[in-house]
């Protein structure tokens, strides 16, 4: 059956980030910002809260592969500091959320040759994102590196309060495309959450070296691997052994 979509993992696959959640100032930002709402914790406080919250909210999830909902958790936050379930609360959840991402974000950018790589397999194949992050922060983080427009679906974990390489991820999105698992290959940089996971559902699969990611997971192989990501055309081509994409 001819190939017909490729889907990416985004994170160390697409877009390398670093990030640093042990920054004092990340807490600090967020008490100092929070005295503007008429919210007064010190940033330990915000600290020790918030990772407290994570673990509940983790425990009390039924799911084999829990994921968290950071906008969740400072809602949760909020609420205890008294503040009435509204919108503006709503809002002010989102806001904390990225404020926490943008002050531990130390550095992102995409990987070379991502946009020349996709602006090849755009005119023949559909593509889609499948990815574990936060909607609050990978759809602006997509914008910002200049992917917006490139991928249809974008399933992203925290939506769906799992992450892979639970299979549902995977599923969900070839619903959305109408495609088979024979019909698609699957981009990830983790053996274990990415290329396991894949292949849980029979798609095939290519793994991309990359700063990140477990390089390893029990007996699981790819169906090709991929040294840097220029060489997603050639494992394409293996894995299709279709005509050759224009160069």
């Amino acid at each position: 059956m001819a190939i017909k979509g490729i889907l990416f993992d985004l994170y160390g696959t697409l877009i390398e980030i670093e990030t640093d959640e042990s920054l004092e100032e990340v807490y600090r930002g967020i008490a100092h910002y929070l005295t503007y709402q008429e919210v007064y914790v010190n940033r330990w406080e915000v600290r020790d809260r918030y990772y407290q919250i994570m673990k509940q909210h983790r425990e009390q999830s039924s799911e084999e592969y829990p994921e968290i909902d950071v906008e969740a958790i400072w809602n949760t936050f909020l609420e205890q500091e008294g503040m009435r379930a509204s919108p503006e609360r709503t809002d002010l959840s989102r806001i904390l959320a990225q404020l926490y991402r943008a002050i531990s974000r130390k550095r992102l950018r995409l990987y070379p040759d991502v946009k020349r790589v996709l602006d090849r397999l755009k005119p023949r194949y559909r593509m889609a994102v499948i990815s574990d992050a936060q909607p609050s922060y990978a759809l602006p983080e997509i914008k910002a590196v200049g992917l917006d427009g490139y991928f249809d679906p974008i399933i992203i974990s925290a939506d769906y309060g799992c992450r892979k390489p639970d299979s549902r991820l995977f599923k969900n999105a070839l619903d959305i495309m109408n495609l088979t698992p024979a019909e698609v290959i699957y981009v990830g940089n983790d053996m274990y959450r990415d290329i396991y996971g894949a292949s849980r559902l029979g798609i095939k699969t290519l793994f991309i070296e990359s700063d990140q990611g477990a390089k390893s997971y029990e007996t699981v192989a790819p169906d090709y691997f991929a040294p840097q990501f220029k060489d997603i055309i050639k494992g394409i081509r293996a894995i299709t052994k279709s005509m050759p994409i224009n160069e």
